[in-house]
């Protein structure tokens, strides 16, 4: 398993994956999960896969194949962002469907999904979930934030902390906390941590990172966020104890 979150605020993206991958206990390696597919000065693309390995490969593969022989319909073609993540889950279905009959023979999980984001000149920069089967959905002012993978240990923090008027740089601070949340509590998330912040009509990616598990800012932050939080629960007004609310029902 592995996590992997986008954010959008009115000022740009933040993209953040681990790249822990394993096949039980005894076998645990690295693998890169963020992707880009940029043209500077022409678009910004950024892709984050979760779920099977062989699958997002082959995705990732028959991209890259498709820009190179320059066919009609390739990531530095498409006009819109919307059909960027329509042409990445067109791709997946036909990987899936393709590897379907032997891999569910075999009980192996064959699915994956996506997080594409980025902007085409002209056009707004967004977000976009892909999901397994294809179809997909996009991040909004209300919902500025999508997820995949192991969501569930950092998803408290984002639904506390994040909107879509947060400054870009307190995203990527509460994105970063997401995935470190998220490699304390399960240990098939982990690091190598790579991270992308986007300024919204650069059309370049100007700023990214790749934290190791000793990073000494990884710690730092890590101490502070720990302190902080055990902090604020001593403080926390005392529980009224013995008392009991009476329903007007």
């Amino acid at each position: 398993m592995t996590y992997c979150l986008g954010i959008t605020v009115e000022t740009g993206l933040v993209f953040a994956a681990d790249s822990r991958t394993n096949a039980g206990v005894d076998y645990i390696s690295s693998y890169q999960k963020l992707f880009d597919f940029s043209v500077p000065g022409d678009r910004v693309i950024i892709l984050c896969t979760a779920g099977s390995l062989s699958t997002s490969q082959s995705v990732f593969h028959t991209l890259q194949q498709h820009i190179k022989n320059d066919a009609d319909i390739n990531l530095h073609k498409l006009p819109s962002m919307h059909q960027v993540a329509g042409y990445v889950g067109e791709t997946m279905r036909q990987i899936q469907e393709k590897e379907r009959p032997w891999l569910e023979k075999d009980g192996i999980d064959y699915q994956s999904s996506f997080l594409v984001g980025g902007q085409i000149a002209g056009e707004a920069h967004e977000l976009y979930l892909v999901y397994s089967q294809g179809n997909f959905i996009a991040a909004t002012p209300e919902t500025p934030f999508l997820q995949i993978g192991e969501t569930k240990y950092g998803k408290p923090i984002l639904d506390r902390t994040v909107s879509y008027k947060s400054p870009l740089d307190s995203a990527a601070k509460t994105t970063l906390l997401s995935i470190d949340s998220t490699m304390r509590s399960n240990i098939s998330v982990g690091p190598p941590i790579d991270m992308v912040l986007y300024e919204a009509d650069a059309l370049e990616i100007r700023n990214r990172v790749q934290l190791q598990e000793n990073d000494p800012y990884l710690l730092k932050m890590r101490s502070y966020w720990e302190h902080t939080l055990s902090e604020a629960s001593k403080n926390l007004p005392n529980i009224e104890w013995n008392r009991v609310e009476v329903s007007d029902d």
